[in-house]
């Protein structure tokens, strides 16, 4: 318990989102790692995470293949990412993509119509 207090004090966490101290431990993950959280903005990390976040680089590169029509297996197995990290991905692309369609109505005055307008002479 000594060891502990002079470690926190020596090394304090830092939350990798905030830079802020305030951590508390917060259980195990699934691998049995010590899981942290931010008492400043809720964000949970370990120390030492196996995998690194994913770069700009290959994000934009992931969205070139989008365009291909490839798989997304495939496009998971070439970028090197999960395809559960590209599924989410995807969706949240998706998701911010505009629903409505905006169609410009064109207002024609009848009464000047004959055949000739309609190009049927």
């Amino acid at each position: 318990m000594r060891y502990d207090f002079f470690f926190k004090r020596i090394f304090p966490m830092r939350c990798p989102a905030c830079d802020s101290d305030r951590t508390i431990k917060n259980g195990f993950n699934a691998l049995n790692k010590q899981n942290y959280r931010c008492k400043q903005c809720g964000r949970q990390f370990i120390l030492m995470p196996d995998k690194e976040p994913i770069s700009d680089e290959t994000k934009d590169r992931i969205d070139r293949l989008l365009c291909e029509r490839m798989s997304l297996a495939r496009i998971a197995r070439v970028a090197g990412v999960s395809e559960s990290w590209l599924q989410r991905d995807v969706n949240k692309k998706y998701a911010e993509v505009p629903r409505a369609v905006h169609v410009k109505k064109n207002i024609v005055d009848r009464s000047s119509w004959n055949a000739m307008t309609c190009g049927l002479l």
